[in-house]
Parts: structure tokens; C-alpha cells; sequence
């Protein structure tokens, strides 16, 4: 293992909020992809949205910051995060 890799973390989140209707998954894709992140972010059947983060410790953490933050649409009430192991991914996809 190099050193790059025992820099990354890896985080499932659960948002809470007006997340869904509102390009959510779409909003994190894009911010994760700036951030250099990988993983996936997906809708789920009670209104919430899952997703799990990959990266280096202070681009999820930037992430988090810009989920809190919203924009005009998107309002996080809740933000539910739980360590994971790392995975072997390269991109950051919708999962439908």
C-alpha cells in the first residue's frame, strides 16, 4: 500500500432534509468529482439519500461542508456519517 492510499478514508452518509426533487445526487456528483472523490450517491424509498465518499480526509470533509451549505434548492436537516473501509473505485456514479 503507498502512501497516497493510507491517506484515503471512506465514509457512508445518510442526508436527511429536501433532498430528493431537487438534483441532490447531482449536487454531490459534482462537488465530489471537483474534490477528487470517488463512490456513489443514491435516492431512497423514505426520502433520504445515501451515498459513500472515498478520498482524501480533507476533500470529504469539504464535501460535508458543501452538503450542510446546500444551494437555493437543497436543505440538509440531517447528515448521518459512518467510517467504512476503503474501497478499489475510480469514479463517483448516480446509483438509480
Amino acid at each position: 500500500m503507498n502512501v497516497m492510499e493510507k491517506e484515503n478514508v471512506r465514509f457512508f452518509a445518510r442526508a436527511e432534509g429536501r433532498v430528493q426533487g431537487v438534483g441532490f445526487r447531482f449536487f454531490v456528483q459534482q462537488n465530489a468529482l471537483e474534490l477528487g472523490l470517488c463512490g456513489w450517491v443514491r435516492n431512497m424509498e423514505d426520502g433520504s439519500v445515501t451515498m459513500e465518499v472515498q478520498g482524501q480526509a480533507e476533500a470529504v470533509e469539504a464535501l460535508w461542508n458543501r452538503i450542510w451549505q446546500g444551494n437555493g434548492y437543497i436543505r440538509v436537516s440531517g447528515l448521518v456519517t459512518e467510517e467504512r473501509e476503503a474501497a478499489d473505485e475510480q469514479n463517483f456514479v448516480i446509483r438509480y
